[in-house]
C-alpha cells in the first residue's frame, strides 16, 4: 500500500473543456477516499490521471512519495475496477484472477497462491471452475474486484463499480467491500455518484463539482458541516432544505442571506404559534419507515415557489392539500452567504 497525491492538477482537453481544475488531495496510506458529484464534475478523471490513462495538463501526481505524473500505467502499480467487470468471457474464474499475474510472469506456484489467497478473502472459492456468464451481477463484480486485487496494487481503483447491480445487490456488495477492507487494508480511491455509497463507504468523502474540489471531510462532518451551499444541498437525502433567511427569524439579515435546514430538523404541526410557518401539503411519499411530506411554503409564489421536505417517521396519515405549520430547530439552521459560503 502507498499514499496518493495529487498537487495542484489541472485537465484541460482539446477545444478547451476543463476537466480538472487546481485539484489537490492526499490519501493516506490504507485509506478510503470516496469521490461523489453530478456527472461531469470530473471524479472520474481523477481515476484515470491517477492510472496513467490521462495525462495532466499541469501538477503533480505522487503516489507513495513517487512523482508518477510522466508514468506509463503499467509503471505506477495500481489496479483498476470499472462498472461493466470487463472479465474474459473464455477463461474461468480462476484463469481470469490469475490472468494480470500470468502477464508479469510469475511463477505458478505463487501465482495459485495469490489467487488462492484472494479467493478465501472474497469467498469466490466455489466458482473458481466457472465461466463468468455461469455468475451473478454481484458474483462478477467480486471476481473483478479480486483480479485487481491479487496483483497487491499501490492503489486501489474502483469506478462506480456498483453501478451495474440492483438496489439489492449494491447493498450486498457495498457490505462486502466494507468487510473487504476491514480484513485486508488497501488505498483505494472510489468514485460513485451515490452518496449512500460515498457515506457508508469512505474514510473520508471529496466532493467535487465542475472539475473544482469542494469539500474534503468525513461523512459525519460533511453530513454535519458542509462547507458550501453546493455541499449542503448535494449530501443527504432528501436534500438539505433552502429559503431566503427573512423566513427565518433565526436567520438575521434579509434577502443577502440564504438559511438552509435538514428535513428530520422541520416538525410538523396542526396549529401555528411564534415561530411556526404556514405551508400547504403538496405531495407525501410513504416509505413505511418514515413519510416524506413535500409542502410549500406559505407567501411564496408560483413564480418563486419555497418548498421543503420535512421527514416524519412511520407512515404519516397526510394528503395533498392539508394545510400545516413547520416548526424549525433553530440549533439545526445553516446560513450561507449570496456566493454560497457557509457561515457559522
Amino acid at each position: 500500500m502507498s499514499s496518493v497525491t495529487f498537487e495542484g492538477v489541472e485537465k484541460v482537453y482539446a477545444g478547451g473543456t476543463v476537466a480538472l481544475s487546481d485539484f489537490s488531495l492526499e490519501v493516506a496510506d490504507g485509506e478510503l477516499v470516496a469521490l461523489v458529484g453530478p456527472s461531469g464534475c470530473g471524479k472520474s478523471t481523477v481515476l484515470r490521471l491517477l492510472a496513467g490513462l490521462e495525462t495532466p495538463t499541469r501538477g503533480t501526481i505522487r503516489i507513495g512519495g513517487q512523482d508518477v505524473s510522466a508514468l506509463p500505467p503499467q509503471a505506477r502499480n495500481v489496479a483498476m475496477v470499472f462498472q461493466d467487470y470487463a472479465l474474459y468471457p473464455h477463461l474461468s474464474v480462476r484463469e481470469n484472477l490469475a490472468f494480470p499475474l500470468r502477464m508479469r510472469g510469475m511463477p505458478a506456484a505463487e501465482r495459485e497462491q495469490r489467487v488462492a489467497r484472494v479467493a478465501e478473502l472474497l469467498s469466490l472459492g466455489a466458482l473458481l471452475e466457472r465461466a463468468p456468464r455461469q455468475l451473478s451481477g454481484g458474483e462478477r463484480q467480486r471476481v473483478a474486484m479480486g483480479r485487481a486485487l491479487v496483483r497487491e496494487p499501490a492503489a486501489f481503483l474502483l469506478d462506480e463499480p456498483l453501478s451495474n447491480l440492483d438496489a439489492k445487490l449494491r447493498v450486498q456488495v457495498r457490505a462486502e467491500i466494507a468487510e473487504l477492507r476491514r480484513r485486508a487494508p488497501t488505498t483505494m480511491l472510489y468514485v460513485t455518484h451515490d452518496q449512500v455509497e460515498a457515506l457508508t463507504l469512505g474514510d473520508r468523502v471529496a466532493v467535487l463539482e465542475r472539475g473544482r474540489l469542494q469539500q474534503l471531510a468525513t461523512p459525519a462532518e460533511l453530513y454535519a458541516r458542509p462547507a458550501n451551499r453546493f455541499v449542503a444541498g448535494f449530501i443527504g437525502s432528501p436534500p438539505m432544505n433552502f429559503a431566503p433567511a427573512r423566513w427565518l427569524r433565526a436567520a438575521p439579515g434579509g434577502d443577502e442571506l440564504v438559511a438552509g435546514v435538514r428535513p428530520e430538523a422541520v416538525a410538523l404541526a396542526e396549529s401555528g404559534g411564534a415561530g411556526a410557518l404556514a405551508a400547504t401539503v403538496v405531495q407525501v411519499e410513504a416509505l413505511g419507515h418514515e413519510t416524506l411530506v413535500h409542502v410549500r411554503l406559505a407567501g411564496s409564489t408560483s413564480d418563486a415557489p419555497v418548498r421543503w421536505v420535512v421527514r416524519e417517521h412511520g407512515m404519516a396519515q397526510r394528503k395533498s392539500g392539508d394545510p400545516v405549520f413547520l416548526r424549525v430547530d433553530e440549533a439545526a439552521l445553516h446560513l450561507f452567504a449570496n456566493d454560497g459560503r457557509a457561515l457559522a
